[in-house]
């Protein structure tokens, strides 16, 4: 009854009152970002979400558009702005991502939305992290977030679809406000992001 009907409402609930009560926060972090990415301060990009259905993810901003002299992006580290490095070191560029809950596309707690280029290397158990919602926060970021194997992220993912229950979803959320207030795992040391999967890595 949870997984099929309450999990939804609690997050649109949740997803709801928390929008309304860090609206200030979100106008502010976006006029910075605003700012910092030359008006741009938002980022789309395409996700599988529940059964790999593809829907539009939205975070905030946190890196440029510069490239170099051939026109091709620079790498994540140095594309990475001073405002956006604040913002993704305390978590804030998830916060519109509140907007995809409420809308239906994603959950507060579930596997973290991947490239859709990721799906077609999935074995079939990797491929059951589909089978829920993906989340703002998860299993796997609880657990080692960038500084974990892809291998070991699949593996939390699918864990977490075996044991979905309303008591996991409370341990994994404020577990995951401890995790920003300490600031594990944000990052792979000396990069931006983590390493991208290839279907062996």
């Amino acid at each position: 009854m949870y997984r099929s009907f309450f999990k939804y409402f609690i997050d649109f609930t949740a997803a709801l009152l928390g929008f309304i009560v860090i609206s200030p926060i979100f106008v502010l972090v976006m006029i910075c970002l605003l700012i910092a990415n030359s008006g741009k301060p938002f980022f789309f990009q395409s996700r599988p979400g529940k059964n790999a259905r593809i829907f539009r993810v939205i975070k905030f901003k946190t890196m440029n558009d510069k490239e170099d002299k051939e026109g091709n992006l620079l790498p994540d580290a140095a594309r990475l702005t001073p405002v956006g490095k604040f913002v993704r070191m305390i978590s804030l560029d998830e916060i519109p991502q509140l907007i995809n809950v409420l809308k239906g596309d994603m959950s507060l707690v579930g596997p973290r939305p991947l490239m859709p280029k990721y799906v077609p290397l999935y074995s079939p158990e990797q491929f059951r992290r589909h089978e829920v919602r993906p989340g703002i926060t998860g299993w796997a970021q609880i657990n080692g977030r960038n500084n974990i194997s892809w291998k070991q992220k699949f593996e939390y993912d699918v864990w977490y679809v075996d044991h979905l229950s309303f008591a996991l979803d409370v341990k994994i959320f404020f577990l995951t406000i401890k995790k920003v207030f300490v600031r594990e795992g944000i990052s792979k040391e000396g990069m931006a992001t983590t390493d991208p999967f290839d279907g062996t890595n």
